[in-house]
């Protein structure tokens, strides 16, 4: 048997090359939401999320992982989700989607609920002593931060209350105080944050002499940790154009900047983020950085300041980092030809302990991301990733159509790692650009605020300004281009439509905002206010409302879209959907709605990401291929 050339390779039309990227693969993927270890350094948790449901699995090293959650659907319900469990001295605690905390031995038993229900419970964290759950709650529209009895043998009572948002709550070593993260509105957790810290008194756990450590309404705090000795409070924070990790000594107040200049700070869109862990012997601190559209893991030397990056070759992209008592490291990491992986890192090993598929594919059929950036048509430098048609099999000649991803948020980033949407575009003969337009995390302060009172402007000028910077270096097909996104993205895939018609063969629009007006007035707390600093407040900016909803200037439209829904999305509404979609059957304008029962923002049973996908090249055979 010969190695196969790229001359052997089958000459196929772009967007018709056979690939064995399935629909059905894509469903079949698991999702890795979080690693932690238990306080012994011997077992470790991680969530995953299976067609819809939250699973935890414990896995005690040397031993196979085990299910933890017993068929509950393990789901941190505050906001977005996130922050699902915790665990300490061979406990488990997680949040459910019934909204209450459910507690399990590592060892045996079933989860048993120590909270009533009632509203929706997240980022439990248990006291030192165990006999305590310091958890955010929220109900009918209130957040606070609660604790309760770790056996759930007494009625759980409010911590602190009168901010909109509470996250990451985090007990001192010796139990005697507690640190949190606190916002209010318009503010998002990006934009401006407070870092509270309170003394406890009693038997059962009370505030005394509460007191604001770090932020302010422009100044984002994220993810307080004590180091294990108790001498110790870091956070990292925003401090002018970019990040720093802060160390604030308990003893005697004073506080040092460990590390500056970079790209520290992750949007918490949910709860749960860690971009920061603590050695067991408290002399370092582990973090994560972005640069280039990767992510390295880092270790400072508290006393020193000397810096390392840790070599974790293949990886690209890291989250979520855990540090046992004997120095191992977990982490989520994936690469392009690696998929996502919980994996734990020691001094010369790395142990994979959970992959999120079969890995079944070939790296031949792997597209190789690459960051790429241009500058737009109002001088300004704007950056996305490009992965490139890719197939062991097929070869074509001239240039590819190719799908322009918009990422949601819109105050979220797309990095380099493993990607089995792109996958499943380019192995069919499509070029697949993430375009991380003005507005995105991990380019500076400045491209991130961009965005602010220009959403619907500046986003839908970059995206236009990618696929046509594709163009002008001979990587895409102008008479073939795609527009794709999703929420946040999907608000500008419908105002690229409008603003650029023509440009785009096709558009493909999931849960997208189609009207500010009823987004502002319909959607979930969490982002009830976020349209004031990305569009402006109302009353007074009702005219950009409507100059910038897809829905006002519909008659535009002239290019072939795809509708995408959840008929449960508590975040845009499936009435979003359905008001484009009848502007476009008004309009005469080719189109298909496809509205799935049972979900809701993003997509997560099997089944309706097989049908999303299989709708997808059904649509773009037609309209773009064949067209």
């Amino acid at each position: 048997m010969t190695l196969q050339t790229v001359t052997d390779k089958i000459k196929r039309a772009f967007g018709l090359w056979k690939s064995e990227i399935t629909p059905e693969l894509i469903a079949a993927a698991i999702g890795l939401s979080d690693t932690q270890w238990d306080t012994d350094g011997k077992t470790l948790v991680w969530g995953e999320m299976r067609s819809g449901q939250g699973v935890l699995l414990a896995q005690p090293l040397g031993e196979p992982p085990y299910d933890l959650s017993g068929g509950l659907n393990v789901r941190g319900g505050v906001g977005y989700g996130g922050g699902d469990f915790t665990v300490r001295d061979g406990v488990v605690i997680f949040a459910a989607k019934d909204g209450r905390l459910y507690r399990r031995s590592l060892r045996q038993g079933f989860p048993n609920a120590i909270t009533p229900e009632f509203g929706s419970a997240a980022a439990p964290q248990i006291s030192p002593n165990g006999r305590w759950v310091a958890y955010v709650q929220t109900y009918e529209g209130k957040d606070v931060l609660a604790v309760v009895d770790a056996e759930g043998e007494s009625w759980p009572h409010k911590l602190a209350e009168g901010a909109d948002f509470y996250m990451q709550p985090a007990w001192h070593p010796g139990g005697e105080g507690i640190a949190w993260v606190e916002w209010d509105h318009p503010n998002m957790p990006w934009d401006g944050t407070r870092l509270k810290y309170a003394a406890l008194e009693g038997e059962t756990p009370r505030l005394q002499s509460m007191q604001t450590l770090a932020g302010d309404d422009d100044t984002p705090v994220l993810q307080p940790a004590f180091s294990p000795d108790g001498r110790y409070l870091s956070f990292v924070q925003n401090e002018g154009e970019w990040d720093q990790l802060v160390v604030l000594d308990l003893s005697d107040g004073s506080r040092r900047v460990l590390v500056e200049g970079q790209a520290l700070l992750k949007p918490a869109w949910v709860q749960g983020v860690v971009v920061q862990a603590w050695s067991a012997d408290s002399q370092q601190i582990h973090y994560l950085r972005t640069a280039g559209g990767i992510t390295t893991l880092n270790t400072v030397d508290v006393g020193t300041g000397k810096v390392s990056e840790r070599d974790l070759t293949p990886y690209t992209a890291l989250s979520q980092p855990s540090v046992s008592p004997n120095g191992r490291i977990a982490l989520l990491a994936s690469a392009p030809t690696v998929s996502s992986r919980v994996i734990s890192v020691g001094e010369g090993s790395v142990q994979i302990h959970q992959r999120s598929t079969s890995e079944a594919i070939p790296t031949e059929d792997l597209p190789t991301p690459y960051e790429i950036n241009w500058q737009s048509e109002d001088g300004q430098r704007v950056f996305g990733i490009y992965s490139p048609p890719t197939s062991r099999q097929y070869t074509s000649e001239g240039l590819p159509p190719v799908i322009v991803l918009i990422h949601g948020g819109p105050t979220s980033a797309v990095q380099i790692g493993y990607n089995l949407e792109a996958a499943f575009f380019t192995s069919r003969g499509y070029g697949y650009l993430e375009v991380n337009y003005r507005g995105s995390t991990g380019y500076g302060r400045a491209y991130r605020e961009a965005l602010r009172g220009r959403w619907g402007e500046l986003d839908v000028i970059d995206a236009a300004g990618g696929a046509l910077a594709l163009v002008g270096q001979g990587l895409a097909d102008p008479d073939r281009l795609v527009i794709k996104g999703g929420s946040a993205g999907g608000y500008t895939v419908l105002n690229a439509l409008i603003r650029y018609p023509g440009l785009f063969k096709a558009g493909l629009c999931s849960y997208g905002v189609s009207n500010l007006f009823t987004l502002a007035m319909d959607t979930h707390k969490f982002e009830e206010r976020y349209t004031d600093s990305l569009v402006g407040p109302l009353p007074e900016a009702a005219e950009k409302y409507r100059q910038w909803s897809p829905v006002f200037h519909a008659e535009r439209i002239k290019d072939p879209v795809a509708i995408f829904q959840g008929d449960e999305d508590k975040v845009v509404p499936p009435s979003q959907s359905e008001e484009i979609v009848q502007a476009l059957k008004a309009n005469g304008v080719p189109h298909e709605y496809h509205l799935y029962p049972g979900e809701g923002h993003g997509f997560r049973k099997a089944e309706t990401r097989q049908a999303y996908y299989e709708a997808i090249e059904r649509f773009l055979l037609q309209y773009v291929i064949f067209s």
